[in-house]
């Protein structure tokens, strides 16, 4: 069943020649940030570009909650009047954090050293997702959590009185994770640290620096460390969102499989801590070019290009690059088995515990869909059929997963025959225009 309602099947057709212009909503990651961090400054904050996907608009509300003025003007700039840091208020209902791993994780962090209690939830998908990974290093705060057993939603937590700054290092590979102990370190008195021993996506590291904190980020025999000193008064921003690279994987990857397709995708944001799955398109032998590079709001961002390709191969992902496209490696086993040979994808555990089991999600798939597949609990191994040699014909489970509809949908306009999935409801948490950029760009999905 969807996040929000009934389910909602849809099919993808085969098709050829898509073409046009792909422009692909603002950033994800960085939308979340923009409204936490907004709510932390003293002043206003104003947005152009938002993501105004359900996941974001669940963290708007939830600001609004802890008490910010969040508002969007008629002409989608979005404005928050913030509280400053400490300066969250207690929630008088429940925030439901819909389908937001994301959501909750960051919220968590930026409410945990203030002294209030929060009660969070979410959909079926979120409320089976482990937050101890979370609520541990938190604790070190001297924050309480009060879950369901395995650490799950609903969840209460009761913010750190008389907070202490922490050091600690991140077991494994995850934004989420180092941003909510960054979070939860404004409100400290003293230094934060936080150790990665492999460098992920530094959005946040950014955008502090740019409301005013006092952020480092050095690199040392023990991985990258992020100092953060506690308690800055935040300057609102005026932020431009770049458009998101994982909703641009999309379009991207279903131009490079499908014939006669050339599709450019304006204005995406190529943080090198995301541009994972670009890079290995191209390793692969996609015929994806990056024009008009530039810098837009302290992010590097250009317009990509992609054509169909039909001389792509098979490679061996190095597992390193993982945590700058953890969320592509779903659409980038489509594209692998539209290629010829083998694509390894090793050091992808995490997508065990993402939305769904993604790494299980997309195996039974596409088998389902005519494709050999090999895996392991932290690999995936894709065996291509060619261009056009997928048989297709399944119906896929999307799990409540939005990246795994969107995935098995992006293989229904390369393969042989159409491809279902039971339920593109939840592809509106982080792309609600996905159906009809696509049907514009010539896709054929239908009910």
């Amino acid at each position: 069943m969807s996040a929000h309602g009934e389910p909602r099947p849809l099919a993808s057709h085969p098709v050829t020649g898509l073409t046009g212009t792909a422009n692909v909503p603002g950033d994800k990651s960085i939308s979340h940030r923009s409204l936490i961090f907004g709510a932390m400054a003293v002043g206003e904050t104003r947005v152009t570009g938002l993501l105004e996907g359900q996941d974001v608009l669940d963290t708007a509300s939830a600001m609004r909650a802890f008490g910010a003025e969040v508002t969007r003007e008629e002409d989608g700039t979005w404005s928050i009047h913030g509280v400053g840091v400490g300066g969250f208020s207690e929630p008088e209902a429940v925030i439901d954090c819909g389908n937001s791993g994301t959501g909750v994780r960051l919220i968590m962090g930026a409410m945990a050293t203030s002294p209030i209690s929060a009660t969070f939830t979410g959909d079926a998908s979120l409320r089976s997702r482990p937050m101890g990974r979370i609520t541990d290093p938190l604790a070190l705060f001297g924050t309480a959590a009060y879950g369901r057993k395995g650490g799950r939603l609903p969840m209460t937590l009761v913010g750190a009185a008389t907070p202490v700054p922490v050091r600690y290092e991140v077991p494994v590979p995850s934004a989420q994770v180092k941003s909510a102990v960054l979070l939860a370190g404004l409100n400290a008195p003293g230094q934060t640290v936080v150790i990665e021993r492999e460098a992920t996506r530094d959005h946040s590291e950014r955008m502090l620096a740019g409301f005013g904190a006092e952020i480092t980020s050095e690199d040392s025999p023990e991985g990258r460390v992020i100092t953060l000193t506690g308690r800055p008064e935040l300057r609102p921003q005026t932020i431009t969102v770049p458009r998101d690279p994982s909703s641009a994987a999309f379009p991207v990857c279903a131009a490079l499989i499908t014939p006669g397709s050339d599709v450019l995708v304006p204005n995406i944001g190529l943080n090198p801590t995301r541009a994972g799955l670009f890079e290995t398109l191209r390793e692969m032998g996609a015929d994806l070019s990056y024009e008009n590079p530039r810098e837009e709001g302290g992010e590097p961002v250009a317009d990509l290009r992609a054509r169909f390709s039909e001389n792509m191969q098979g490679i061996e992902v190095p597992p390193e690059r993982a945590p700058s496209m953890i969320d592509e490696y779903p659409v980038l086993s489509v594209v692998a088995a539209c290629a010829s040979g083998k694509t390894v994808m090793r050091g992808v555990k995490e997508l065990r515990v993402k939305e769904s089991d993604r790494i299980d999600a997309m195996a039974r798939g596409l088998e389902a869909c005519g494709v050999t597949i090999e895996e392991d609990q932290d690999t995936l191994i894709v065996h291509g059929r060619g261009p056009g040699g997928v048989p297709g014909g399944a119906t896929c489970e999307a799990r409540l997963d939005h990246r795994i509809a969107m995935s098995f949908l992006v293989l229904g306009m390369g393969a042989a025959s159409a491809v279902r999935v039971d339920d593109a409801g939840p592809i509106a948490t982080s792309f609600p225009i996905f159906e009809s950029l696509m049907t514009e760009l010539g896709a054929r999905l239908e009910p």
